[in-house]
């Protein structure tokens, strides 16, 4: 199972991006897929998730400017950023729990990071 993202990018301060994160493999279900980011000397940290029923959960600081979406049909999640700030810039990491077809539980699993840089 691989997950792959793309998108990211150098952008001024009240712009906007799109990431996107695809996961491929054997896959044989997906409980959720969201983005985390972890900017210079922080901990990663949940910027936005969604479930396979369509549940949504954003962190306070994103609220009203990102929104995440996905289709399950293609194993996909979208980030959409908006407003962007200063602060928002990190490497932003695609995350999906989900069970492979050589598992029994799920787990999480991690796309490379992609560097979101916002400029003031």
């Amino acid at each position: 199972v691989q997950l792959q993202a793309s998108g990211g990018g150098l952008v001024q301060a009240g712009g906007s991006l799109r990431l996107s994160c695809a996961a491929s493999g054997s896959i044989f279900s997906i409980n959720s897929m969201g983005w985390y980011r972890q900017a210079p000397g922080n901990e990663r940290e949940l910027v936005a998730l969604i479930t396979s029923s369509g549940s949504t959960n954003y962190a306070d600081s994103v609220k009203g400017r990102f929104t995440v979406s996905r289709d399950n049909a293609k194993n996909t999640v979208t980030l959409q950023m908006n407003s962007l700030k200063s602060e928002d810039t990190a490497a932003y990491y695609c995350n999906a729990v989900l069970r492979s077809s050589r598992e029994f539980i799920p787990r999480n699993y991690w796309g490379p990071g992609t560097l979101v840089t916002v400029s003031s």
